[in-house]
């Protein structure tokens, strides 16, 4: 699978993406994940890939030029076309479902916006899809473009020792996860429960099912609809 972020800050993905289980999964070739500086494609002489809005207001808006220059350079260097993601607040939730879609597709790319986000007609012309990580507002959308790889990257063959490991996780089958436990049996008086302990697989399965149902049903409820 590629992956490539769109983006003015690419040492900002970078660093991220070169650390931990990611790292490790591009530095074995199981998923390239790439960054691309928009600032590059820019045609202005001072390297600038922004101006005021029209019809006043604070804030600057990224111009529709060096995105798409930098996004139809992207097709033409991997002779495809990605499927083209914002990253927006504006965007439909990211859910496990999507990311579980998104991590089947052979190509994607993540606009990252900045300041007040992009010139609409990028959107209208260039975009596929709009994803929001929260109802909130970042700086810009670099954190949630790292998110978004990272939950995709994790579910390509090789990246995690076993797909057993995804599996059972929360969200996975619209519950949430069951509680872990590790040595020691005892700490500060609290024990780990004795089914755990048991040896009895059939038991500890039963066990697990039943504390994902309890878990959802006290912290997230409006799961089990």
């Amino acid at each position: 699978m590629r992956i490539e972020i769109l983006t003015l800050f690419p040492a900002m993905c970078d660093a991220v993406l070169s650390e931990s289980i990611i790292g490790r999964a591009r530095s074995l070739d199981l998923v390239h994940i790439g960054t691309r500086n928009i600032r590059d494609y820019t045609a202005d002489k001072h390297r600038r890939t922004d101006d005021s809005p029209f019809g006043g207001g604070l804030g600057m808006v990224m111009q529709c030029q060096p995105i798409a220059d930098c996004f139809r350079a992207l097709c033409d260097d991997w002779g495809c076309r990605p499927h083209f993601i914002y990253m927006t607040p504006q965007g439909k939730p990211l859910t496990q479902q999507r990311v579980k879609e998104l991590a089947q597709l052979p190509a994607i790319a993540m606009l990252c916006g900045h300041y007040e986000g992009v010139d609409e007609r990028v959107i209208e012309v260039l975009v596929d899809e709009e994803i929001s990580v929260g109802d909130y507002v970042l700086t810009g959308g670099e954190l949630p473009a790292l998110v978004l790889t990272d939950a995709i990257t994790r579910l390509q063959p090789g990246v995690l020792k076993a797909d057993a490991a995804f599996i059972g996780e929360s969200h996975w089958d619209g519950l949430l996860e069951q509680p872990h436990y590790t040595r020691p049996a005892v700490w500060e008086g609290r024990a780990v429960p004795d089914v755990l302990l048991s040896g009895n697989h059939a038991l500890q399965e039963k066990w697990r099912r039943e504390q994902q149902l309890e878990r959802t049903q006290r912290k997230r409820p409006d799961l089990l609809g």
